[in-house]
């Protein structure tokens, strides 16, 4: 008989066994080791599953801080091994049984969080048990057990009367019990299809205000999450709940502060007395200035996305806070910018000066983007308020002296909007933005000088020459930028007809034999039927008066506006869009994922 190849035979044991020796080791040192070990596997990802039964070995302790261990265990490989966890229902009774508070809390907390629909009947009793526990800390945690219960299974949720005992829960002499029952609550009225789970009546009211001074900072969230769907009966009402809410707008938490001001600005749709919403108004403004002091640049983002909603709701709120939305020169990008947002919707004719001024200082900065909006900015503002167009035309006209090719590029394009907001009053300073013709390569700011020289051909002398030097590369361009040129040299024609016939038959003619193009082409032969059946009928569409524009800037307005204000301190206020436009859905929980069957 032939030996036995020694390819596959090893002396080595592996990682598993020597942590499986030690979870069965006579000293509890070792034991407890054994178990760190595993968990500490298990965070960085390694599969030690198959230890299971021995680390389930270890669950009846008197150490506390070995059963926590266990117990972390068993939420993480609970599905993956439901004919074990069986095994560990003795236990979990046993401990909601004890007389330490913390393990029959713990032990409750971790039955729920197993998902394993196997011991769910296992759950009832000892749930009931710890709803009705005299220690507060047991009950608040049982409570939200009740909502792990009923999103696992609803109906036994129900016919056990854990909603009924964790609705009379919110009278719960404890605040902290106070708000675990209305967060459990929220949470089924949510997933409930009769929407009656959860409704706020004159008692509960009370009980919630009441209990909104004394529970941590997260309850006083949940509290106020609820306040902000309750609608008030009356305007006396209303009054009573916010002054009730305003102290909680001096709250060291930034995420309790903006929900207070939430629950302010939707009850404020109720207060409709001006001087009490006044008044509302000017408190609302320190605790929003002071968000922005955080050290953590991801907080002061968040809380201007949230200021920049409020202020489009309420203007007034910080009226005379602008220099608190200056940027400083360490600022990350995206809180610069969202800072310049907020700064275009606090300008006014009593501040445009100073703003003008910082806007200037900031297209001096090193970041591209940054001072290419600062630009821009400096157009809105001109667009905005008509007193102050000169002014920003004067900053614009010294930036471009500057010879900064992006900066001279954004410019030009700021100051074509300029033209379209008040036409026939600068076009005085066309003759110095062609002298900066070489320089602009951009198809943005190409196309507003093209436009530009179009829309004014009748007062620029050389209109058709520097029409010519644009379509010597004609078939280089950007489309856009084509697309301009097509324009422009219509337009010169229609105003000085003798002259310019050769050049628009030239762009017309390349326009439609060379261009792969069906825009340019099409724009090509319009123009071209227009010009040769009617020129009074293409002077009328052409040369038409065109609207003033309005301003640029992403306005919410209307409905969506206020749903956004309803979701203050959420990420729809970040992403400033609909929470259904980005959350999909319980069906698309990880559960509901995983049960569906492979397509």
């Amino acid at each position: 008989m032939a030996a036995r190849p020694k390819f596959f035979t090893t002396n080595k044991r592996g990682e598993n066994y020597e942590l499986k020796a030690e979870l069965n080791s006579e000293y509890r040192d070792k034991r407890k080791d054994g178990v760190k070990k595993v968990i500490a596997n298990m965070t960085v990802g390694k599969d030690v599953s198959g230890l299971f039964p021995d680390v389930l070995k270890n669950m009846q302790t008197d150490d506390l801080e070995l059963k926590k261990l266990v117990y972390l265990y068993l939420m993480n490989y609970a599905k993956s091994q439901p004919e074990l966890v069986i095994l560990a229902v003795n236990t979990f009774v046993k401990d909601t049984d004890d007389s330490n508070p913390l393990i029959r809390a713990l032990a409750i907390r971790t039955m729920g969080c197993l998902r394993v629909e196997k011991i769910i009947d296992y759950l009832t009793e000892p749930l009931r048990k710890c709803l009705k526990d005299e220690n507060p800390y047991v009950r608040k945690t049982a409570a939200l057990c009740v909502a792990k219960l009923h999103d696992l299974n609803p109906a036994l949720a129900i016919d056990n009367g854990f909603i009924e005992i964790v609705q009379e829960m919110v009278s719960d002499t404890n605040p902290m019990v106070v708000s675990n029952a209305v967060i459990a609550l929220s949470e089924i009225h949510e997933a409930s299809d009769t929407k009656d789970i959860f409704v706020i009546n004159d008692t509960t009211l009370q009980k919630l205000l009441h209990a909104l001074n004394e529970c941590t900072e997260w309850g006083q969230i949940a509290i106020l999450s609820a306040l902000s769907e309750y609608r008030p009966s009356d305007v006396k009402e209303a009054e009573h709940i916010c002054e009730r809410v305003l102290p909680r707008l001096q709250h060291a938490n930034a995420s309790v502060v903006l929900s207070a001001i939430k629950v302010l600005m939707i009850y404020m749709r109720t207060a409709r007395d001006q001087t009490f919403q006044k008044n509302l108004v000017r408190k609302m403004a320190p605790p929003l200035v002071t968000l922005l002091s955080s050290p953590a640049p991801e907080v002061q983002y968040v809380a201007l996305r949230n200021i920049n909603l409020i202020l489009q709701k309420r203007p007034d709120v910080l009226n005379n806070e602008m220099r608190v939305f200056f940027c400083r020169y360490n600022d990350p990008p995206y809180v610069k910018l969202e800072k310049l947002e907020i700064l275009m919707r606090l300008c006014s004719e009593k501040n445009v000066e100073q703003l003008l001024s910082e806007l200037k200082e900031y297209a001096s900065e090193v970041d591209v983007d940054f001072v290419k909006k600062s630009v821009r900015a400096i157009g809105r503002c001109a667009i905005k308020i008509e007193g102050a167009s000169e002014r920003c035309i004067n900053v614009l006209l010294d930036l471009i002296n500057t010879g900064i090719n992006y900066v001279v590029q954004e410019a030009v394009v700021v100051i074509k909007d300029i033209f379209r907001k008040y036409p026939h009053q600068y076009e005085g300073i066309i003759p110095t933005l062609c002298e900066n013709i070489e320089a602009i390569d951009e198809p943005e700011a190409r196309g507003s000088l093209i436009w530009m020289i179009g829309e004014y051909a009748e007062r620029i002398g050389n209109a058709d020459e520097l029409l010519e030097h644009f379509f010597d590369n004609f078939r280089e361009e950007n489309v856009q930028v084509q697309l301009q040129i097509i324009t422009a040299t219509v337009k010169l024609f229609l105003k000085k007809p003798s002259e310019n016939q050769e050049i628009v038959q030239k762009v017309l003619q390349t326009s439609t034999s060379q261009s792969d193009s069906p825009d340019i082409r099409d724009r090509a032969y319009i123009y071209w039927r227009l010009l040769s059946t009617d020129p009074q009928a293409a002077k009328a569409v052409v040369l038409t008066e065109k609207p003033p524009i309005k301003g640029e800037g992403e306005e919410l307005k209307g409905r969506l506006l206020d749903e956004l204000i309803e979701n203050i301190g959420t990420i729809a206020s970040v992403y400033h869009k609909p929470p259904e436009t980005f959350i999909g859905g319980k069906k698309y929980s990880a559960d509901e994922v995983n049960k569906r069957p492979l397509e």
